[in-house]
């Protein structure tokens, strides 16, 4: 029986996510004749094509999916090892892995880790922003300790408590026909804007999500025939007039020095929560510990 290896593993799963050896190979930083090699050889070792290749990338074969499932939870357990036993070597640095969004940074987090690390200074952070749902797939994969995402997601494999209340805002440009409602900065409903040409961001992602959804529960489709990846560009394109655009709370310092106009939306479905999420059958760490009642020592509620 030959030895697991992890970095072919790794490597494995990277290319499922990533469908793409290219890709994969640019993510782990390997060549990706590397990747194709390491890859054939496990494949020659095991006796099952694992991938199938075309022109557009790869695609788990059904060994494929079983091999990456199995292998997925033989990762979780050697992270959970290493925890575990890291709570043994006492003479070690603690560590904390965070896996967190730009939302999340954007608001409280900043703060809430320094003073962590005030409280704990001998615990070594390492922060990792990426979206919510990779955030999640971190914490399954055993790469992340806890998560801090929005809540529009399937939490039922994660143990989770509030980090911030984050609502979304609905913004406009001063000569927009909108100006005039939004100008007071009271409440507007979705109704009252969800007909409005948008400016959309990160297709897929939970804002994304959120508003499309209760778009199509409203009987609407929001316009967008602009679509960003960040925040920062969707302010500048609302200011240019390209059309309405949405925002969390924790994302409103983003128009200081503009003259746009915002107000929140009045739906209660647009009071959100970011969470902080850890995996339920993963070991607790002391530094994971500490970080979570932080957390709830520091959640102040939005007031109804």
């Amino acid at each position: 029986m030959h030895p697991f290896d992890t970095v072919t593993a790794r490597l494995i799963l990277v290319l499922a996510e990533e469908g793409s050896i290219g890709r994969a190979g640019d993510k782990e930083n390997i060549a990706p004749s590397a990747v194709s090699r390491r890859l054939s050889e496990l494949e020659s070792r095991l006796g099952v094509i694992l991938f199938d290749r075309s022109a557009q990338g790869v695609r788990l074969t059904a060994a494929g999916e079983v091999y990456v499932e199995r292998t997925r939870a033989v990762m979780r357990e050697i992270a959970d090892l290493e925890t575990v036993m890291a709570e043994f070597a006492t003479s070690r640095r603690g560590s904390l892995r965070i896996a967190c969004t730009s939302a999340s940074l954007s608001g409280r987090l900043p703060e809430l880790l320094a003073k962590y690390a005030e409280r704990h200074p001998t615990i070594a952070l390492d922060i990792k922003e990426m979206g919510a749902a990779a955030g999640l797939s971190a914490l399954e994969d055993g790469l992340a300790d806890v998560a801090i995402v929005s809540d529009n997601y399937d939490f039922s494999r994660f143990e989770t408590r509030p980090f911030e209340d984050d609502r979304v805002w609905v913004l406009a440009s001063p000569d927009h026909p909108l100006a005039p409602e939004l100008a007071p900065r009271k409440a507007i409903a979705f109704e009252r804007v969800v007909g409005h040409e948008a400016v959309g961001i990160h297709h897929a992602g939970s804002l994304d999500r959120l508003l499309n959804e209760h778009a199509r529960k409203a009987g609407h489709t929001i316009g967008e025939h602009v679509r960003v990846e960040t925040f920062p560009a969707l302010v500048r394109l609302v200011e240019a007039g390209f059309g309405i655009g949405f925002l969390r709370s924790t994302s409103l310092h983003l128009l200081a020095g503009t003259d746009l106009l915002c107000a929140p939306l009045a739906d209660p479905w647009a009071l959100r929560q970011l969470l902080v999420a850890r995996r339920k059958s993963g070991p607790v760490s002391t530094a994971m510990k500490s970080f979570i009642s932080l957390c709830a020592e520091t959640y102040v509620p939005t007031p109804e």
